[in-house]
């Protein structure tokens, strides 16, 4: 298959990568100008979709993905399928499916990490016929793929899941906090939570205490696998969407606004968003 992808940074780079090592013809373009091993570079992103049988982009917003559809569309085969990436607004989402009707919004979920290895969950709003397009590759890029409904449905499972987790990785890097001030060891914590009813993916999966469970961006003084101002970013989307349907979330306001100070008046920038742990074991009630 002929894939055109436009957005080659830390997570398209290797999406991009992932599909060319499948044996897939794939022409890329990134306004950086990012080289990608297996991947032709294009001069355009007009360029990297001609004669393309899928487009895939991920971007960083929804205006800057307007502003490509437009750029592109007009350059598009008839029969291509256009599989947007990108975490941006419902509205975008739906705006592109209006402006190219067999095309499906699909976030993802795993990070750098998840793109690298090939692990990534894909959240996807769409046609049937879109989809039935796009599974194949997503079985290439991810672990896991599910329809989530019509356009702007996977903006919208991305969405909810992240403000989830914005604020589950508050509360339990608030517990280490906690337990620290209170004398328990954190080991223990992790073997008593880990197990119990505070289960959860930030505690399990992504523990923000360095050297404890599985390795995890604070084990490398919180390097970002998924960077503060881009969980800020999805919170913001989580809240403007529920302004828009009037949707009571104290808690994923909490969360944005926690992470806002954190990004805009603290040391946040550039760090991963685990890092809020050194963050409150700093700060006293």
């Amino acid at each position: 298959m002929k894939i055109g992808f436009i957005g080659l940074g830390n997570m398209g780079g290797h999406m991009a990568r992932n599909l060319a090592s499948a044996g897939h013809e794939v022409t890329g373009f990134d306004v950086a100008g990012v080289i990608v091993d297996g991947v032709a570079s294009a001069a355009s992103g007009t360029a990297a979709v001609q004669g393309a049988d899928v487009v895939i982009t991920m971007l960083p917003n929804g205006q800057i993905l307007r502003a490509v559809a437009a750029e592109i569309i007009p350059a598009m085969q008839p029969h291509a399928c256009f599989i947007d990436c990108s975490t941006v607004d419902v509205d975008s989402a739906r705006q592109v499916a209006a402006d190219w009707p067999l095309s499906i919004d699909a976030p993802v979920s795993g990070g750098i990490g998840g793109a690298d290895a090939g692990t990534l969950t894909f959240m996807a709003g769409g046609s049937d016929a879109a989809f039935a397009i796009a599974e194949p590759l997503f079985d290439i890029m991810g672990q896991k793929a599910v329809h989530c409904g019509e356009s702007g449905a996977g903006q919208a499972a991305k969405i909810c899941n992240n403000m989830i987790l914005g604020a589950t990785m508050i509360v339990t890097c608030e517990a280490f906090a906690l337990a620290d001030k209170l004398g328990l060891d954190r080991q223990k914590m992790f073997d008593v939570v880990s197990t119990s009813s505070g289960y959860s993916w930030s505690m399990n999966a992504y523990c923000p205490a360095p050297g404890i469970g599985p390795k995890s961006p604070a084990d490398n003084d919180y390097q970002p696998g998924f960077a503060a101002e881009l969980m800020l970013k999805d919170l913001r989307l989580s809240q403007q969407a529920a302004e828009s349907v009037d949707a009571a979330t104290p808690l994923g306001q909490h969360a944005t606004d926690l992470y806002q100070r954190f990004v805009e008046d603290e040391d946040g920038l550039g760090k991963d968003f685990s890092a809020m742990l050194p963050r409150f074991s700093k700060q006293s009630r």
